[in-house]
């Protein structure tokens, strides 16, 4: 486990966030995912970190808190957590660990508050910083014995390991050139979509009939980003997708989840959203319903899309056939878009533009940025052109350009 940890660790700190001699490492872990942490922070020191700082989260706490707290304290953003955010924007590197250890730890607390708990001016003040690429960053997964409960109905955590593992290509004799073509691979695919220029997609199948509208002249992006001082880095391990910024003024129809989305403690299911204009207008779920609404309502701003991606049937994780219940592996499955803030890594001239300024173009800003899985075969994808014409994307989960 110590070897396959360290290897784990090595390719999160040189692949995914790519961390430069003298930067600080910044990385957010929950308890359970103290082995990795420790790994990382081994790898990071070898790679020249200044310093690498670990910041632990105990869903049990946070559960404690949501019973408890007032409803202006659930979206506090401490002044100490504002300062590490800061910090963290100052040119440093970002490590995110995800895999929920009790997936439906807080499946019986009321939803809304589930929903709205979350350090507001924190959370926009990081999706700033990343949308600015000021900061290289990346999320990986640590798996634990209760996700692979989750995923397999036993605890079977070798299962869950060899699962990550292919999908992070870390079972490859060389993982790092692996990672190399496949981000060409996705290069190719966003230069694709770039020259046919797209005025909206559309999503159709059983229960969706969705069609975003994109921001115009935005750049389709995938298969890794570069910060502003040219530091190349892989935000997701693993990624499959490409993914460009809606217009958050033009998302119309319905759209049903084809996978369950887990949100932190609580797992929503069957989820349905009906967009007017852009803007949520309805939420349908058998279970976690309330907590979607509650995220989406904490800022006055998640009601509107910030992300759509695509996704094809050579995903690694997807060809797994299963669901991680975790965002990170799930949305790289298959198609999905996100509710709350907007991805604009592929827009210029965003320089020194207000949040009211931005959201006058079209792109959204909130504390919220939450992906849901919305793809699959019997899901079609066109492209749909500035004259209306509709071009084939997907078809059966194959690429068709």
């Amino acid at each position: 486990m110590t070897q396959r940890l360290d290897s784990y660790a090595e390719l999160i700190v040189r692949v995914g966030a790519n961390v430069q001699p003298g930067q600080t490492v910044y990385v957010t872990a929950l308890v359970e995912h103290a082995p990795l942490a420790r790994a990382i922070g081994r790898a990071g020191y070898a790679a020249g970190a200044r310093f690498v700082d670990v910041r632990y989260a105990d869903n049990h706490l946070r559960r404690s808190f949501i019973e408890h707290a007032s409803e202006e304290d659930l979206t506090e953003s401490p002044s100490w957590l504002m300062a590490r955010t800061e910090a963290l924007a100052d040119r440093g590197a970002l490590i995110m660990i995800a895999g929920d250890p009790e997936p439906e730890l807080l499946a019986d607390l009321d939803q809304t508050r589930v929903g709205r708990a979350r350090p507001v001016e924190a959370m926009k003040r990081q999706l700033r910083a990343q949308n600015e690429r000021a900061v290289n960053w990346t999320i990986a997964a640590f798996p634990t014995e209760g996700q692979a409960k989750q995923v397999f109905g036993e605890p079977d955590l070798e299962r869950l390991w060899e699962a990550v593992a292919h999908s992070v290509r870390l079972d490859e004799p060389d993982p790092v050139e692996s990672w190399r073509l496949h981000v060409e691979r996705l290069r190719a695919r966003c230069d694709q979509l770039n020259t046919a220029a797209f005025d909206a997609i559309r999503f159709t199948g059983p229960g969706t009939d969705l069609t975003v509208g994109l921001i115009a002249g935005s750049r389709w992006s995938g298969g890794g980003l570069s910060t502003v001082d040219g530091i190349q880095h892989v935000p997701n391990l693993p990624t499959e997708e490409v993914f460009n910024c809606p217009d958050s003024r033009r998302t119309d129809g319905v759209v049903r989840s084809t996978r369950p989305l887990s949100l932190g403690g609580t797992i929503v299911r069957d989820l349905e959203v009906r967009f007017e204009h852009g803007e949520c207008v309805e939420v349908k779920a058998s279970t976690g319903a309330d907590a979607v609404r509650g995220q989406m309502e904490v800022d006055g701003f998640g009601k509107r899309l910030g992300e759509v991606a695509l996704v094809d049937g050579e995903s690694r994780v997807g060809q797994t056939g299963i669901t991680f219940f975790d965002t990170l592996f799930d949305e790289n499955a298959t198609c999905h878009i996100a509710y709350g803030s907007a991805v604009t890594f592929g827009i210029d001239g965003l320089e020194g533009l207000t949040p009211e300024e931005l959201r006058e173009r079209g792109i959204n800003v909130s504390s919220v940025h939450t992906d849901f899985m919305i793809g699959g075969p019997e899901v079609a994808v066109d492209g749909v052109t500035a004259d209306g014409k509709s071009v084939p994307i997907l078809r059966e989960d194959v690429w068709q350009l």
